[in-house]
């Protein structure tokens, strides 16, 4: 097995493994609970994704 002995691999496996969990707890966009969670968000924050996703799947069901 590979040793962790740089602080800059063990920083970069740190925030993959963060980032992993993370996404795995996203709900499917589209969702009552995307939905709410966008509303939540600042509309400075959005990506133009995240707006037309939001429109098509929240305001225009």
């Amino acid at each position: 097995m590979l040793a962790m002995k740089s602080p800059v691999l063990k920083c970069a496996t740190l925030a993959l493994f963060t980032l992993t969990l993370l996404s795995g707890c996203a709900p499917e966009v589209g969702s009552e609970k995307w939905c709410k969670q966008m509303e939540d968000k600042p509309k400075g924050d959005w990506t133009a994704n995240e707006a037309a996703d939001y429109a098509k799947h929240c305001v225009f069901k």
